[in-house]
């Protein structure tokens, strides 16, 4: 969780390939492009139920990005997750949490900010993924603004 450019996707896809080398199945799910595809056949239930159990069933699910782009600011300048991704995230989250699935998840946001968006989402999150939970702070640990010109 955190910090722009720290590594979150680069130790998240390193923690599904050793789970792969040992012929564990991961999902991997780009928020930013994979969320628009569930919401796109939110009215069609036969597709919807297709797309959204890509996500609940997968043995790991990788979730990379989470809420990125799915918020905006209200008038009073909080910071809010908009309804259909809530809706959308939290069935996924919600039927793993239930079901004990493994999830893998970053995010530019820390927990706090999950919880804020959503508790139900937020505390499931925690719980699953509870001692195993990195939040990174700090520009300095931006490795691609950081990083020495070669």
């Amino acid at each position: 969780m955190g910090q722009v450019g720290s590594g979150k996707t680069h130790l998240s896809i390193a923690i599904a390939n050793e789970l792969m080398k040992k012929n564990i199945g991961v999902w991997y799910m780009q928020y930013r492009e994979d969320m628009p595809k569930v919401k796109q056949v939110a009215n069609d239930e036969i597709s919807y139920a297709k797309e959204m159990n890509k996500y609940k069933r997968a043995k790991v699910l990788l979730i990379d990005d989470l809420f990125k782009k799915a918020t905006f600011r209200n008038r009073l300048g909080k910071e809010i997750l908009n309804d259909a991704d809530a809706r959308a995230i939290f069935e996924i989250i919600n039927y793993r949490y239930i079901n004990n699935a493994p999830i893998i998840v970053s995010s530019e946001y820390f927990m706090k900010d999950i919880l804020e968006f959503d508790e139900g989402i937020g505390s499931r999150i925690i719980e699953m993924c509870k001692g195993h939970i990195l939040e990174i702070r700090g520009i300095e640990s931006n490795y691609r603004l950081n990083r020495k010109t070669l």
